[in-house]
């Protein structure tokens, strides 16, 4: 396999920041294309290899990144897009395949999901097998693989059977619990679409993947209950609830917002069991992962934190992207700041540790209720809602999710930048700088907000008489948190 060269799309997402490091151990150049290439840059392998700037959905950039390629693997679905998401997806794909055999590439490798012929698909369903037809109608060889839950530290489908096993020993449940799914370990994953660049050129077709056991979604609840040391759980089954009120209930209980978990959810209304694996005879039989021993794997990679890619990982679809102002008038002569300084008493190092540490389980420092509220709403109003957590409990890096927020600059041990990915009426940025005052730390904190018409000024008019308990509480906390830490000698 040396010397030769893999294009990843998604490599900012969950199964493409896995795959990258899998390809350049199988010997393989890698080039990543991602709209925003300064996401990939603090990903640990990075630099090894070649990011470009390009977007499959405008074509823009496709021709040079699929230049010279060997393999070309397409893992771009709009899981949680708006109403035109599959007439989205299949425009990208089309322009994917088409820019594919204009510059000769070898093969194209999809991940899809795993349904049954001839039903009534959902309609996330059914845009990713419309993706994986137009993929193997374009002149290039395809191996589309199609696989139903994937089990392994970070999966949206993980996250989702965790908390509700952990949370809920006694549960109401839909009849989707009773369908039969073969689930496979993000591993296993990992190791098909490496080895599907070997497939040759006469096998231009889909294959089915999945692990040794079929089980239902009541099954693996259990199942996972007993790998995680936990009581067997009482499951109740219910004759009705949609996948609408299935994803409201999911997003209550887990981390998981509807608009994620509602295609999870209805990807479970149909038994996902693998009809073949002509894979395996075709790459070889390898021994697959059974559905306890992935689950140990990824309770254990999550209890130590060591979660390489999450769900989360993906840009929420919908949520702003305008760079930060640099100025009001950049802005239109409207940019409203709210800025706080405070003297702390410990080195920067324990400041930073603070700032770094934001989030996720140990909150923001301020008005807790108020936080959770203001998560609680946006998630009704079909945002991303207060609980996606944080990737790693005490280090951040670009693009991560932190909450409702969106991590878009790190400089290490002086400036956070977070983007709110809440639904608001115009883009926002809550900022952390860490300071050598000369003998006192400085933390500056500034919230910064672009608002969007007449809704956005009164918006920003209704928050502000809050901003001096929640913000003003922020950092004057954090700054008491840092100081703690230094007198205790350990992170706060």
């Amino acid at each position: 396999m040396s010397g030769r060269r893999a294009l990843v799309t998604g490599a900012t997402g969950y199964i493409g920041g896995r795959l990258v490091p899998q390809l350049l151990d199988a010997g393989f150049e890698v080039r990543c294309l991602a709209r925003d290439p300064g996401k990939l840059r603090d990903h640990p392998w990075r630099g090894d290899v070649e990011a470009v700037r390009g977007d499959v959905v405008s074509g823009e950039g496709l021709a040079g990144a699929l230049e010279g390629v060997d393999v070309a693997y397409y893992l771009v679905h709009s899981m949680s897009g708006g109403r035109d998401f599959s007439d989205t997806d299949a425009r990208g794909a089309r322009n994917f395949a088409d820019a594919a055999a204009g510059a000769g590439a070898g093969r194209v490798v999809y991940l899809g999901g795993l349904a049954p012929e001839g039903e009534d698909l959902s309609p996330h369903m059914a845009s990713r097998a419309e993706v994986g037809r137009i993929l193997l109608e374009g002149p290039v060889p395809a191996a589309v693989l199609r696989a139903a839950v994937i089990i392994g530290s970070g999966s949206a489908s993980f996250e989702m059977l965790r908390y509700l096993t952990e949370r809920l020993p006694v549960m109401t449940t839909p009849r989707w619990v009773r369908s039969r799914v073969q689930p496979i370990a993000v591993r296993d994953v990992l190791r098909l679409l490496v080895e599907a660049a070997d497939l040759p050129p006469e096998q231009d077709r889909a294959f089915d993947v999945g692990g040794p056991d079929v089980l239902t979604y009541a099954e693996m609840i259990q199942r996972f209950a007993r790998v995680a040391g936990l009581r067997p759980r009482l499951i109740l089954p219910v004759p009705v609830l949609s996948p609408g009120l299935s994803s409201l209930w999911v997003g209550l209980v887990t981390p998981v917002p509807p608009a994620i978990s509602r295609p999870l959810v209805e990807s479970l209304r149909h038994d996902a069991v693998c009809g073949e694996d002509d894979l395996s005879g075709l790459l070889g039989d390898h021994a697959r992962l059974g559905f306890d021993r992935a689950v140990e794997l990824a309770v254990r990679r999550t209890s130590q934190a060591r979660v390489d890619t999450r769900w989360t990982s993906a840009s929420w679809a919908g949520a702003p992207s305008d760079p930060l102002p640099s100025d009001p008038d950049w802005a239109g002569g409207s940019l409203y700041t709210d800025e706080r300084v405070c003297g702390v008493d410990a080195p920067p190092g324990a400041v930073w540790r603070v700032v770094e540490g934001i989030g996720g389980a140990r909150g923001w420092y301020s008005w807790p209720l108020a936080w959770a509220a203001r998560g609680w709403i946006d998630l009704a109003v079909g945002g991303v809602g207060p609980r996606r957590g944080r990737r790693d409990p005490g280090r951040l890096r670009v693009g991560d999710s932190l909450d409702f927020w969106r991590v878009e600059e790190v400089v290490p041990g002086e400036l956070l930048r977070l983007r709110a990915e809440m639904r608001l009426p115009g883009p926002a940025w809550l900022e952390f700088r860490v300071e050598d005052g000369g003998g006192r730390t400085v933390l500056r904190q500034r919230a910064l907000f672009r608002p969007r018409g007449l809704t956005g000024h009164l918006y920003w008019a209704a928050v502000t008489p809050f901003h001096g308990v929640v913000f003003g509480s922020m950092s004057r906390n954090m700054a008491r948190a840092a100081e703690r830490e230094a007198r205790a000698g350990q992170p706060a």
